[in-house]
């Protein structure tokens, strides 16, 4: 018997193989699979050009037959098979594509297209086997051949009895070790698993004689095992099958069988490109967040196929961030994979399919938010964070992909709008999109900063989670209309005769100015309050960071101990306002007591910590005495 060598490049390709191309044993088998579906393709194609040839599919199949007394697992095809040349020229030398040539002389365009590119996909088999045995007979020839290997040190080709055409790769599997367990190939639920991760959609059924208990006839009670042949992939995937002839459940129940969520999907989106790159894709937008999605464990990603095998179970490259609760599928045959077809050797082709399915995502929540509101505001209970995140986040790039994604709850409506349907509410006189933050809707209605603007009769946008008002900053505007905070220095909303004049404000600037000296560091400035009516006091800010921003940031690492410029309003019309006045002429330390006692009510109001509580419960206490 002759030992044949592996061309020295090949023998270090195979090492090479065996020990670092594949991240996961388990890919061994798709790889064979893969093969023998392309095996059966070949007979296909040349069944079209001649006319001796019939191919009738129902007699084509992919068979994995388990022996684990013999520690063998075997992938056993009805395809083409090979010659005793094309065992030597196809896994002689490593890298040399048999199915790439055929691909190349036989290119058709009726949605069969051979899987296998680089050669290499069947010497994943030493990953989990010692020794490799293919034995082989061609269609057109009498004889059979047996090619033999055990690794590195080369390979053997001889003659062999076979009758049928096609392939048989038998694998005796390694002995287990501390590392790694090679029994669990031979295991008819592992097998199941990994034909059903990998190669669901392979074309041609692909079998397994599965073990079953069943009620002994004549009795209730009894059971005896029985040994079946089933077919364990789907075949056809349901992404090439006309959208007409799906319905709502046979979504649903992809959905469930690919473990995308536990709960409905809110929504799918059925694409089918033929065009530059052709590709299709099942997605879907659930209807509630997984419990870890807003933690740095949640992984983003769709499956990604390459002509119906699966190539990533996560491809986070198909979604940006601010869709990434995304879930489903993609397969083109146009992706350009690396050799061990878990990469992309390069991301041309993926950035076009990335770009046309955010495109696509985008306008159907859109759509769902005008056409079926409902779903849309269960959506954005669940993900609206993610939405706002994705227009705070590199540095607003995103922002006018997804302003009109946004809702927030509406003073006037007294529940979620968008900002279209803010703006187009507004009053002829109005210049700003008006909010205000707080905790709670509750909390924020009673603002003593709102009262102006409510007055005016116009909508207040209440922010309540921490990202809001960070995004809006970094949106600045919407159609044209600025966002003004309640809270802000300036409303815009003033008329001339609510402002101070210049006697006023001379009247009253020893009392600012020393109330403002009371206050040293814990304020910017006190004023008189243009937007104040019912209540005495409150603060606002002046510059870019809000009161509300400030009480975020200070919470988050590495603050810096940012502040915003606070300003302590006083209401001109209220009682108080005189007891300030009179304490300064009369009672300089009542003044004191008072002004911390004002101060410190408003930072009750804002939500923000007193400096000292017993302190100020001591005030109250003086006060009431």
């Amino acid at each position: 018997m002759e030992r044949k060598q592996f061309q020295a490049e090949s023998k270090r390709l195979l090492e090479m193989m065996i020990n670092s191309i594949y991240s996961q044993r388990e890919v061994f088998l798709r790889e064979l699979i893969s093969n023998s579906s392309d095996a059966i393709d070949k007979i296909y194609y040349k069944a079209l050009t001649d006319d001796s040839l019939t191919f009738d599919k129902d007699s084509y199949y992919i068979k994995v037959i388990p022996n684990k007394e013999n520690r063998t697992l075997t992938i056993k095809d009805t395809g083409i098979g090979m010659t005793k040349e094309e065992l030597e020229n196809n896994l002689g030398v490593i890298a040399k594509s048999g199915s790439l040539s055929f691909k190349k002389e036989n290119e058709t365009k009726d949605g069969h297209n051979i899987i296998g590119q680089f050669g290499v996909g069947f010497y994943a088999a030493f990953m989990v086997a010692d020794v490799v045995t293919v034995i082989s007979k061609a269609l057109g020839s009498d004889e059979a051949y047996k090619w033999e290997s055990e690794g590195a040190d080369g390979y053997t080709i001889n003659p062999f009895e076979k009758d049928i055409v096609g392939t048989e790769i038998i694998l005796k599997m390694k002995e287990n070790t501390e590392e790694e367990n090679y029994d669990e190939y031979m295991e008819e639920y592992r097998l199941k698993s990994i034909i059903k991760k990998y190669s669901d959609f392979i074309r041609y059924p692909i079998k397994m004689d599965v073990k079953n208990r069943k009620l002994k006839e004549g009795t209730d009670s009894e059971y005896e095992e029985i040994t079946e042949e089933q077919t364990i992939n789907s075949m056809i995937p349901i992404w090439r099958k006309n959208k007409n002839e799906l319905t709502e459940e046979d979504y649903e129940k992809f959905y469930q069988e690919k473990h995308y969520g536990f709960d409905k999907p809110l929504k799918h989106i059925h694409i089918s490109v033929d065009g530059t790159i052709r590709y299709n894709a099942i997605l879907f937008i659930p209807e509630n967040s997984p419990f870890d999605y807003y933690s740095k464990e949640y992984e983003k990603g769709l499956e990604l196929y390459s002509n119906g095998v699966l190539i990533m179970n996560k491809c986070g490259d198909l979604l940006p961030d601010y869709f990434s609760f995304v879930k489903g599928m993609v397969d083109s045959e146009d992706l350009s994979l690396n050799i061990s077809r878990e990469m992309l050797q390069h991301d041309r082709q993926l950035k076009l399919i990335a770009k046309n399915i955010s495109k696509k995502i985008k306008n159907e929540l859109q759509s769902l938010m005008k056409n079926e509101r409902e779903k849309y505001d269960q959506f954005y209970k669940s993900f609206g964070r993610q939405i706002k995140y994705g227009v705070y986040s590199d540095f607003g790039a995103n922002k006018e992909t997804l302003q009109d994604l946004l809702m927030f709850y509406s003073s006037k409506e007294k529940k979620m709008a968008s900002l279209e349907e803010y703006v187009s509410r507004m009053k002829d006189d109005q210049k700003y999109i008006y909010y205000a933050a707080g905790e709670s809707y509750e909390r924020i209605e009673k603002l003593p900063q709102t009262e102006l603007v409510a007055d005016r009769g116009y909508e207040i946008l209440y922010f309540t989670e921490d990202i809001d008002e960070f995004s809006i900053k970094m949106l600045m505007s919407y159609k044209d209309k600025e966002f003004k905070s309640v809270s802000s220095g300036d409303l815009g909303i003033e008329e001339e005769n609510q402002k101070p004049t210049e006697a006023e404000e001379k009247e009253n600037e020893e009392l600012f100015s020393t109330m403002k000296e009371i206050l040293a560091g814990k304020v910017t400035d006190v004023r008189i309050s243009k937007r104040l009516k019912s209540h005495p006091v409150c603060l606002s800010a002046d510059g870019e960071v809000t009161i509300e921003m400030e009480k975020v940031l200070s919470i988050m690492p590495d603050s810096q101990n940012v502040k915003a410029n606070k300003v302590l309003e006083i209401n001109p019309s209220h009682e108080v306002f005189q007891s300030l006045k009179n304490a300064l002429e009369k009672d300089q330390d009542k003044l004191s007591l008072y002004t911390n006692l004002l101060f410190n009510q408003a930072l009750l109001i804002e939500g923000l910590p007193i400096t000292d509580p017993v302190e100020f419960t001591n005030n109250i206490c003086k006060v009431m005495v």
